[in-house]
C-alpha cells in the first residue's frame, strides 16, 4: 500500500497543565515529529535557533506570511509567532504525525485552514488545582499567577471547539489517554478512505 499521510495534531493547554511533559513522552516515538514555531522575538540566552524557535526578523516573517508560508500566525507583545507551513506539509507527506503545541487562537486558525487537523485540549482537574500547581513551581509572583489563572479560564471555555479533551489529573494516565486518542483517530473513516479503496481494488 502507498505511504499513509501523517496526521496534524494540535495540542493546547493552559500554562501549568503539563502539556510539555506529556508531549515529551509522545515524541519519544519516532512516528511523531514536533513542529518548531517561528518568532520575531530575540532568543533568550539558553535558546537555540531551530530547536526552541526559528528566530526571524520581522521582514523575514512577514514575507513568509504574505506568501502563504504560515499555517497560522499571530502577534503578541509586539512580536510575531507562527507555524511554518513547509516543514509541516513535508513531514505529513512522509507519513509522520506532526505535533503543534500552540495556543487556542492559533489552533482555531489551523482548524479553519487545515480541516484534517486533529485538535486536543488538555484540561486541569480544576482551576484551583491549576492555581496550586502554578504556586508549587515557585517561579512567578502571586499577581502573575492570578493573570495566568484568569487567562486559563478563557482558554478552557474554548475547549468545546476541539475534537478531544483529556484531563491531566494523573500524568501517566494522561499520557496513555493521548496515545489512545491518536490511535483511535488514525482509524476514523475519514482517515482510512484510501485504505478501503485499496482493499477493494485488490478484491
Amino acid at each position: 500500500m502507498a505511504t499513509e499521510k501523517g496526521m496534524l495534531i494540535v495540542v493546547s493547554a493552559p500554562a501549568g497543565c503539563g502539556k510539555g511533559t506529556i508531549l515529551g513522552e509522545i515524541l519519544k516515538d519516532d512516528k511523531f515529529c514536533y513542529s518548531v514555531s517561528a518568532t520575531t522575538r530575540a532568543p533568550r540566552p539558553t535558546e537555540v535557533d531551530g530547536v526552541n524557535y526559528h528566530f526571524m526578523t520581522v521582514e523575514e516573517f512577514k514575507d513568509l506570511a504574505d506568501n502563504n508560508g504560515m499555517l497560522e500566525y499571530a502577534q503578541f507583545c509586539d512580536n510575531y509567532y507562527g507555524t511554518p507551513r513547509k516543514f509541516v506539509e513535508e513531514k505529513l507527506s512522509e507519513g509522520k504525525d506532526v505535533i503543534l503545541e500552540i495556543e487556542v487562537q492559533g489552533a482555531m486558525i489551523v482548524k479553519k485552514n487545515f480541516p484534517d487537523a486533529m485538535l486536543v485540549f488538555i484540561l486541569p482537574p480544576s482551576v484551583n488545582e491549576l492555581r496550586r500547581r502554578l504556586h508549587k513551581r515557585g517561579t512567578e509572583t502571586d499577581e502573575v499567577i492570578e493573570k495566568r489563572v484568569s487567562k486559563a479560564s478563557g482558554e478552557i471555555k474554548m475547549a468545546k471547539y476541539y475534537d478531544y479533551t483529556l484531563v491531566n489529573d494523573d500524568l501517566e494516565t494522561a499520557i496513555e489517554d493521548l496515545k489512545a486518542i491518536i490511535r483511535a483517530e488514525r482509524h476514523t473513516i475519514k482517515r482510512t478512505q484510501n485504505i478501503i479503496e485499496e482493499v477493494l481494488e485488490n478484491a
